[in-house]
């Protein structure tokens, strides 16, 4: 499906990654976490192709990403950064739509539209479609922007802190939609995330990040307070409640 390896990439001269290696497969819901400046936007802009590789390969489907067009990326992968932009003055099905661009030709066809309706409803936004953008709580307007990552079909979807500046309902409501849609779609969904306790609400597998590499990847019995401790340099105790792990700050 989409592999890395051994992939060093960055900024100009700078070095941000340093010898990545891990894959992610079709119909899993993958926690990418880490401190800030570890690492994990610059992965997930590698994965889109934003970023070219200094060194190593990126794989999509046993496929170099360096050999494939912008529009045979787009058409498997939908990459929403962390600043985002809709066009605030069009309708949300026509934010939506634009989803559609890698496989329209000349205009969207019955399908296109079909494909759109369908997304819109998925993600409770129906009521809202034939609204303007900047008439949208953030939360809805979220929504909008991962409906339109959806739109393109994606066999792997990227994204860069969707719920943060969200108040914990939006967040949980969002993350939710993108376990479902995960599921549903059997795609490979990549979601950077700050709060690892809604990571470990959502998250099938975890990709700890540290000063470029990965430290540390596996299920949830990899989380652990040592772990987190040697990952984030602060002293965390984990607890269970109701069969479920939370990660908490030691008093």
């Amino acid at each position: 499906m989409l592999k890395i390896e051994n992939v060093f990439s960055g900024y100009g001269e700078k070095e941000v990654l340093k010898g990545i290696k891990t894959e992610f497969r079709r119909g899993r819901f993958y926690a990418i976490l880490g401190p800030n400046g570890s690492g994990k936007s610059t992965l997930l802009r590698t994965f889109a192709k934003i970023l070219k590789p200094k060194r190593g390969t990126v794989l999509l489907d046993n496929r170099d990403i360096k050999n494939l067009s912008a529009k045979e990326i787009a058409k498997k992968i939908a990459y929403l950064p962390q600043m985002s932009n809709s066009v605030p003055h069009s309708t949300v099905f026509d934010s939506v739509l634009l989803g559609r661009k890698p496989h329209v030709f000349f205009e969207p066809t019955k399908r296109d539209l079909e494909i759109v309706e369908k997304i819109i409803h998925e993600l409770g936004l129906t009521q809202h479609a034939l609204r303007k953008i900047d008439e949208l709580s953030g939360g809805e307007a979220q929504k909008v922007l991962i409906a339109r990552a959806l739109a393109q079909e994606p066999e792997v979807l990227l994204l860069d802190e969707p719920v943060n500046h969200l108040d914990p309902k939006n967040q949980i409501e969002i993350l939710w939609l993108l376990k479902k849609t995960t599921n549903d779609f059997k795609i490979a969904t990549i979601v950077v995330l700050h709060d690892i306790n809604l990571a470990i609400q959502f998250a099938d597998y975890f990709i700890f990040m540290k000063n470029g590499e990965i430290y540390r990847e596996g299920d949830l019995d990899v989380i652990g307070d040592v772990l987190i401790r040697d990952v984030y340099n602060i002293d965390v105790k984990i607890i269970e409640v109701n069969g479920s792990k939370f990660v908490i700050m030691k008093s």
